[in-house]
């Protein structure tokens, strides 16, 4: 039985790819490229802003990263402005979780959003404290597909890694649970195809929230 399930934040629990799109154009805007389009962005996150703006920039064309430095400031700044734009949770994922939480559930969020950032789209969707851990990237833990987030996490929840269940819908998610050695959750109403998920051989590959409760049953 497990006693916690830890969740990727984008794509995941909450749809935030209008938000990701927005401050990305935006950033992009600022050095004369068209702005990024959705299919696009949803192939370029995952894996930190760092490497969004990175990918971004060199499908706009800029293939020495000559803006980068100066990128990644503007988008840290744009997307503190715009980090809460249009975000909404998916169907079936409130849910979900409350039903996990009556159960006794530990719930934590790990993703590679920064930290602050992570905070403030999480409670502005399900409130404040209804997660029992937000862990995002900074405070020097090192970004997917490193497990040393979900590990630390399962420490704090003193739990064995083997009684969490990691959910998450890029490969980026996949490959941590896997290192991490939790059992793996791919969703495929995030940001990446099931074609990717079935790679990496997770445990569940659901569509719907309401195809893992069984498991809690």
């Amino acid at each position: 039985m497990y006693k916690s399930c830890i969740f990727d934040l984008d794509g995941t629990i909450i749809n935030t790819i209008q938000s990701m799109t927005h401050s990305i154009s935006l950033t992009m805007g600022e050095f004369g490229y068209a702005p990024i389009d959705e299919a696009h962005t949803k192939k370029f996150v995952g894996d930190g802003y760092r490497k969004l703006v990175e990918r971004a920039l060199l499908y706009s064309g800029d293939n020495e990263l000559i803006h980068y430095e100066e990128a990644l400031v503007i988008y840290e700044k744009t997307f503190q402005e715009n980090c809460l734009y249009q975000v909404k949770a998916y169907d079936g994922m409130p849910e979900l979780l409350k039903d996990l939480k009556a159960k006794g559930i530990k719930l934590g969020v790990l993703t590679n959003k920064g930290h602050d950032r992570a905070v403030e789209c999480v409670e502005s969707v399900y409130g404040k404290n209804f997660f029992d851990q937000i862990i995002g990237e900074g405070n020097g833990i090192k970004v997917k597909p490193d497990p040393a987030g979900a590990l630390l996490m399962a420490e704090r929840f003193s739990l064995q890694p083997s009684s969490c269940l990691y959910f998450g819908d890029t490969n980026t998610d996949m490959k941590t649970g896997r290192n991490a050695g939790m059992d793996t959750v791919g969703v495929t109403w995030g940001f990446r195809d099931r074609q990717e998920l079935e790679a990496f051989e997770p445990k569940y590959i659901i569509s719907h929230p309401r195809e893992i409760q069984h498991v809690f049953e």
